[in-house]
């Protein structure tokens, strides 16, 4: 009852439906079966339509470092997890990634919205358009944005592409892609493809980030 409401709510106030059914039917796909969240108003429409789904185990979280456990686990059993939450929560996790996942190389996937944009109405979340590309890039952590539905596939990617490097990866979910409002991009050259991994480079392709260092040439 408490999700349908958050649903109706979220459709209420301009975020789609069709987008966050989109994002879990790709979820399920790709071999997600456990979601554990933490609110954030952007997602309350995809949080609850994760938690409406027979296909999925839903269990809201606490704290972020919970979801660290809870995900890291869920791979040691042999089961799909997405950790679903706002920016800010991620900010925090820097140790727990960086001292479980990194150190025993568990993957981890992880969507969170893109907080701080210009499209951001909080003032509280300015310090996210501030520093989370930097925070991420700072510890070498994959990341891309999401940003139209023709991109939606890219979620399936990043989650693999976890896997494979056994590492955690995050995908970004713009306001106006979770309100159904981005429009397919012009293409601009190679897209993106992290199955393509290169150990001693990241480069950054219409903003998707793969790899894990750096190079000084790299811009």
């Amino acid at each position: 009852e408490a999700s349908t409401r958050s649903a109706k709510r979220a459709t209420e106030t301009g975020y789609s439906a069709d987008v966050a059914q989109e994002i879990k039917d790709i979820c399920a796909d790709c071999g997600i079966s456990l979601v554990t969240t933490l609110p954030d108003d952007w997602i309350a429409q995809t949080i609850a339509t994760f938690e409406q789904d027979s296909r999925f185990t839903h269990v809201p979280a606490n704290r972020e470092e919970s979801m660290v456990g809870l995900c890291s686990g869920a791979f040691l059993s042999g089961t799909g997890a997405l950790a679903l939450l706002g920016a800010s929560g991620l900010m925090t996790l820097v140790y727990a990634i960086t001292k479980i996942n990194y150190t025993y190389e568990i993957p981890m996937f992880i969507m969170i919205t893109q907080r701080g944009t210009f499209d951001d109405g909080a003032k509280f979340h300015v310090s996210n358009g501030l520093y989370l590309d930097a925070v991420m890039e700072s510890i070498d952590l994959p990341h891309t944005v999401i940003r139209s539905r023709d991109e939606l596939p890219l979620i399936a990617e990043a989650y693999h592409h976890s896997r494979k490097i056994s590492r955690p990866t995050v995908a970004m979910l713009p306001k106006k892609l979770l309100q159904g409002k981005y429009f397919p991009l012009p293409y601009t050259g190679q897209r993106p493809n992290p199955t393509k991994y290169d150990p001693e480079q990241k480069v950054k392709v219409r903003g998707v980030s793969f790899g894990l260092r750096k190079s000084r040439e790299t811009k």
